[in-house]
């Protein structure tokens, strides 16, 4: 079974399964992946998405021994019909993604943890653009977001010289959200994950959306798009619950409606 998965807490848990090759991915993997992620989607007990990987890696990319076979399923193939589709997911799910990057992250996999919403590091995992040692290009998002989170400079020379990014490094530059001791990693990511499960998820799932389009909207059209969401948002069940619970002075329900 090349993933794990379960619904806890509101949380659909993911765990990336091959550890004897470090989670690379091979097709079944990335198919298992896309369907998990569909199935999160389409179901209303998941309100929060975690991701992590089983053993001492998150994810090195791409399973080497498959891309090169003779009778494997080629380069094309593998960036179109394997990888695209997962970032599109993780970008497209209008609930919140958390990402917990336990040892390296390499290639798509890096590129996998940067499409999520909120990535939190064990303090000894590390970044890396291995594609250039190979003679490849980033995939996977990863010409899209890096240069985002970086900087177009800092996104360039990790690119191409394809430096190991400690979770530290990652960190200061912004291209992740917190660093944990490797000991409670998967804990403070899982109670992240669990406290976003419990809020007005489909107002997050709205920001989310929100930030989505700004990334290439202007002032002016962005503007417009947080009209536009902020009054579907007002119709939710969640902010009618929110605004009566704050005026009546008790916690919040929340129902992801």
């Amino acid at each position: 079974m090349s993933l794990k998965f379960i619904v806890e807490n509101g949380v659909g848990k993911i765990n990336f399964n091959r550890p004897d090759v470090l989670n690379s991915f091979n097709k079944e993997m990335a198919l298992a992946f896309q369907k998990t992620l569909k199935d999160c989607r389409d179901n209303p007990e998941v309100r929060a998405i975690h991701i992590t990987g089983e053993g001492r890696a998150f994810c090195a990319g791409q399973d080497l021994a498959e891309a090169i076979a003779t009778d494997g399923p080629g380069l094309e193939n593998i960036v179109r019909d394997h990888y695209n589709p997962i970032i599109m997911l993780l970008r497209e799910i209008e609930k919140p993604v958390v990402c917990a990057v336990n040892g390296v992250a390499a290639g798509a996999g890096a590129n996998i943890a940067l499409a999520c919403d909120i990535i939190f590091a064990g303090a000894s995992s590390s970044f890396i653009q291995a594609f250039s040692k190979i003679g490849l290009i980033p995939d996977s998002g990863g010409t899209y977001f890096l240069p985002r989170l970086v900087g177009f400079q800092k996104a360039t020379a990790l690119m191409m010289l394809g430096d190991k990014v400690k979770a530290a490094d990652a960190l200061a530059m912004g291209m992740i959200y917190k660093v944990c001791d490797d000991a409670v990693l998967l804990q403070e990511s899982v109670e992240c994950a669990e406290k976003l499960a419990k809020m007005p998820t489909k107002g997050l799932g709205y920001t989310k959306r929100a930030l989505n389009l700004s990334m290439n909207n202007n002032l002016e059209e962005q503007l417009k798009v947080e009209g536009e969401l902020q009054t579907t948002s007002g119709k939710t069940y969640d902010y009618n619950e929110g605004v009566n619970a704050f005026l009546q002075k008790r916690p919040p329900v929340f129902k992801g409606e």
